[in-house]
């Protein structure tokens, strides 16, 4: 019976673990950070891996465990919480609706960088992991309503940083020709 657990555990659980890793670098910051958030993810996922119902979402629900992981250690280390921009009225985070046309790994990662964390781990669960909304509700403990509000809000402010990276750029750019 153990081995049985353990097999179904490899197949349904560990199977994410690249997946996981990725989001935990960006919640974390830096590696080891990084695995010891996964090592706990894993850890408390194989504890309660007997109230897993098979056939549901086993990638969602690792992303919710480790998202919870990650916030309890943030409020063990004593980091505060940010204002979550989603409070905030419509026209404090209104931008134009203009894509750059070119822009480096270096200015995607600088306008990443500086959402909000809220809006970070959307972007990251659905846009870099693929999720659907509906997962990305389920691992953030949120309303879909929600996620689709922080991600329509997140997308937007990337465009417009993005934009105003590049027109910080552009003199320079232009004046090396």
């Amino acid at each position: 019976m153990a081995s049985d657990r353990l097999s179904a555990f490899r197949s349904e659980a560990l199977v994410h673990l690249p997946e996981l890793v990725r989001v935990a670098l960006r919640l974390a910051g830096d590696r080891s950070d990084a695995d010891d958030l996964v090592q706990e993810t894993f850890l408390q996922a194989w504890r309660s891996f007997d109230r897993f119902a098979p056939g549901t979402n086993c990638r969602a629900w690792l992303f919710r465990i480790l998202i919870l992981v990650a916030h309890g250690q943030r409020r063990r280390n004593g980091r505060a919480r940010g204002l979550a921009l989603d409070d905030l009225p419509d026209a404090a985070v209104a931008v134009e609706d203009h894509t750059p046309d070119y822009f480096t790994r270096e200015h995607l990662l600088v306008a990443f960088h500086s959402l909000a964390e809220e809006q970070r781990l959307v972007v990251q669960l659905a846009d870099v992991e693929g999720l659907r909304y509906r997962e990305v509700a389920e691992a953030l403990g949120i309303p879909v309503g929600t996620v689709m509000s922080r991600l329509s809000r997140a997308r937007s402010l990337l465009r417009r940083r993005l934009a105003e990276r590049l027109q910080a750029t552009a003199p320079a750019a232009r004046g090396a020709r």
